[in-house]
């Protein structure tokens, strides 16, 4: 019996978790920014006082 199904699954869940971790990564980092962006403009409004 050859190991190589138990080896190509592993790399395949290998490469699947990465791609989870950067497109939930990548998702993250976009909302913060949306965040920060709305954070600066209203710290930037006339009248508004950090």
């Amino acid at each position: 019996m050859t190991h190589l199904p138990f080896i190509a699954a592993s790399y395949g869940l290998f490469v699947l978790l990465a791609l989870w971790l950067s497109i939930s990564a990548t998702l993250r980092l976009r909302t913060a920014k949306r965040r920060l962006r709305a954070l600066d403009a209203a710290l930037a409004a006339p009248g508004v006082r950090p």
